[in-house]
């Protein structure tokens, strides 16, 4: 019969586990604000004693796969907390689970603590095995420490962002989970003079593992600029049609510009005054429908010389206007270089103007506007854009909100990451009466801090 002796007695092994993957998952997902999180820790502390009721009365009936079991359930109740304090799909918290875990159970796959030479009052007593808890946490702690120093966090997100793969990296972490726990498992079966040698292949498993992420988060990054690059070359070609456009109705509105001022000068001499009047006004509105806009476009875009930069605001003007969502570009001076890695720049362009555009879109009269002055050092960005008050815009900085339901955003949040590696840019936003704005003010050192 189950008692809380039993329980007592098997709840600091499992505690630790929990532990342990819960101190390497704020690593996973590069967790800065650790002490916020924490808060949702006694939910978990509940969870663990279910987990270790749940094994002591699967272990008591002998059937078989209860440690299979037992490994899906611990697994399934951290997901579901990852999911409830990230706010992220499932999807993306079992991937980060995952990889918390296959370096949790290479924590507890190093050899036996109880070799190390430890004093005789501590080794044969049962204090030896709370010895091992310590030390195996503080080991876990210092080696997510220099994981987060790695960015290995960061190379993880960006692999956990691209949407069309998140099920695809979910079943590779958790192959990764399985192989590592078999390998865990193999230990049991090892004769202690081969423990080095064991040791030894767990550390390169691990290592190669940590390798393969970020070696599948380069790639995917690569392939991300290499489609940037693409729809800067085809954003390009649009952009020079414009111009071809722009210089055929040029020529055209100059063969009717002739036939209208030969009909004014006869309503001239006919002292037709509110016929010269009405002219004047069908000439104002042609122009501007025919021309204005597509000079104005032109000559604000005219002034970004960052070509990736100048293809992906073609880009997104395009598709807001596509949408219904009127946009204005505004470039006021020419802008050369940004104090800034111009891929994470387009990605926080990317983000704010996908944000705009989303809240935008949901008003009666939606509108976008971008600003980009260039001053000296200094590059200013300013995103405003129409909202209808109804979501709370603090909302919008918290991990995985989406006003498309919980766990679809990662707009703003990823965008303050982003920012972490640049001291100096600065953000803010504000909102009132009905417009949202974000800014962004950049100056400083070029490029990532070493």
């Amino acid at each position: 019969m189950l008692t809380w002796r039993d329980v007592l007695l098997n709840y600091p092994d499992i505690l630790t586990g929990y532990a342990l993957l819960i101190i390497y998952l704020f690593a996973v997902m590069d967790e800065h604000a650790v002490r916020r999180k924490l808060r949702h820790l006694p939910s978990l502390l509940a969870a663990t004693v279910f987990a270790t009721v749940f094994a002591l009365i699967y272990d008591r009936l002998s059937i078989p796969g209860s440690y299979i079991v037992g490994s899906a359930v611990n697994l399934l109740i951290c997901t579901v907390w990852a999911m409830r304090v990230w706010r992220i799909s499932f999807w993306r918290a079992i991937s980060a689970v995952c990889m918390a875990g296959i370096l949790q159970v290479a924590t507890v796959g190093l050899p036996n603590i109880t070799d190390l030479p430890l004093p005789s009052d501590i080794a044969d007593s049962s204090a030896v095995l709370y010895v091992m808890y310590v030390i195996t946490v503080l080991f876990s702690a210092a080696a997510a420490f220099l994981l987060y120093k790695l960015r290995f966090g960061e190379a993880f997100l960006l692999l956990a962002e691209d949407e069309g793969s998140q099920v695809r990296t979910a079943f590779i972490m958790l192959a990764l989970l399985v192989t590592m726990e078999a390998f865990f498992r193999l230990q049991r079966g090892i004769l202690p003079e081969y423990h080095t040698a064991y040791v030894g292949l767990l550390i390169a498993l691990i290592t190669l593992i940590v390798a393969f992420v970020v070696y599948l988060a380069r790639q995917f990054d690569a392939g991300r600029q290499l489609k940037v690059w693409q729809d800067v070359v085809a954003r390009q070609r649009v952009y020079e049609q414009d111009l071809e456009e722009i210089r055929k109705e040029v020529r055209s509105f100059r063969h009717d510009y002739k036939n209208l001022l030969a009909g004014l000068s006869e309503q001239a001499d006919a002292g037709e005054i509110e016929g010269i009047r009405a002219t004047l006004m069908e000439l104002d509105a042609g122009f501007d429908r025919r021309l204005g806009e597509k000079i104005m476009l032109s000559t604000q875009i005219g002034n970004l010389r960052i070509l990736p930069v100048r293809s992906f605001l073609l880009s997104r003007v395009a598709a807001m206007r596509e949408k219904g969502v009127a946009c204005r570009l505004e470039v006021l001076y020419p802008l050369e270089t940004i104090k800034m890695d111009v891929w994470d720049f387009i990605r926080c362009l990317g983000i704010l103007t996908d944000n705009a555009a989303e809240a935008a879109g949901q008003t009666i009269r939606p509108w976008v506007e971008i600003v980009l002055l260039a001053e000296k050092e200094r590059v200013y960005l300013r995103v405003s854009n129409s909202w209808d008050g109804k979501a709370d815009p603090a909302r919008f900085f918290e991990e995985g909100w989406s006003d498309k339901g919980e766990g679809r955003g990662l707009g703003l949040p990823g965008y303050q990451r982003i920012l972490r590696d640049y001291p100096h840019a600065v953000s803010s936003a504000e909102w009132e009466e009905g417009v949202f704005v974000q800014e962004l003010t950049i100056a400083g050192k070029e490029g990532k801090p070493a």
